[in-house]
C-alpha cells in the first residue's frame, strides 16, 4: 500500500530564510511550523523534508555541518509540538557553472531542484504514492520539482514566495494553490485529502 507524503522544503518553509546558516544556533522555526507538521504527522501523512543545500559544495561548511542543523531542526519541531519528520533529503551538490568549487560535491545531479531525484530515492525507499502527493515550497523550483515528478506544487509566500509572485526572483511558475504560509498550505492540503478519501 503506498503513502502519501508532503515534501517540504527548508529554508523559508521551515525555518527563517537568513541566506547560509554557518552557526546551528542561527536556525529558527518560522511561526506556526512546528503546529502546522505535528497536523500533518496526525492526518497520518508522510513528511519529508527536501532542500537544495549547496553550501558543501560552494565550501562554505562541510555536509556534517547540514546535519547538525537539520538534528536542531527536528530538536525544535519536536519540543515545541511533538512533531516529526518522517525522513530528511537534501542536495549538497552543484555544479561548476552554478558556483561548485569543493571536488567531491562539484556535479551536476538529479537530486538538485528542479530535478525530482530525491522525490524518486524518497518514493522508492518508503513506498510513497508521488502522484497523490503534494510539495510545498518557496521558490518556482520547488513548484516545478513537483509538477515535474507528478506532485501538487504548493508556493507558500514566506522566504522568496512573495518575489517569485512578482517575478522577481526565479522565473514565473503555475504553483496549484499559493499559500501566506505553511499553516494555511498545510488547511488547504489537508481539505484535499479529505475529498479524494
Amino acid at each position: 500500500m503506498t503513502r502519501r507524503a508532503v515534501f517540504l522544503d527548508r529554508d523559508g518553509v521551515l525555518n527563517q530564510e537568513v541566506g547560509y546558516i554557518h552557526q546551528v544556533e542561527d536556525l529558527h522555526l518560522m511561526p506556526g511550523v512546528a503546529q502546522a507538521v505535528r497536523r500533518l504527522n496526525q492526518a497520518g501523512l508522510f513528511c519529508c523534508l527536501v532542500s537544495n543545500q549547496s553550501g558543501p559544495a560552494r565550501g562554505y561548511y562541510p555536509a556534517s555541518h547540514v546535519d547538525a542543523l537539520h538534528d536542531r531542526l527536528c530538536h525544535l519541531l519536536k519540543t515545541e509540538a511533538g512533531a516529526k519528520l518522517d525522513a530528511l533529503y537534501y542536495c549538497p551538490s552543484l555544479s561548476a557553472p552554478e558556483g561548485g568549487i569543493e571536488p567531491e560535491y562539484t556535479r551536476w545531479s538529479t537530486w538538485r531542484k528542479p530535478n525530482t531525484g530525491m522525490l524518486v530515492a524518497a518514493a522508492w525507499e518508503h513506498d510513497l504514492d508521488l502522484s497523490q502527493s503534494f510539495m510545498v515550497g518557496d521558490k518556482a523550483t520547488d513548484v516545478d520539482m513537483a509538477h515535474n515528478a507528478g506532485c501538487v506544487g504548493i508556493l507558500v509566500q514566506t522566504g522568496f514566495g512573495d518575489r517569485v509572485l512578482s517575478g522577481k526572483y526565479q522565473h514565473s511558475t503555475q504553483p496549484d494553490f499559493t499559500a501566506t504560509d505553511l499553516s494555511i498550505a498545510v488547511d488547504w492540503l489537508l481539505q484535499q485529502v479529505a475529498v479524494s478519501n
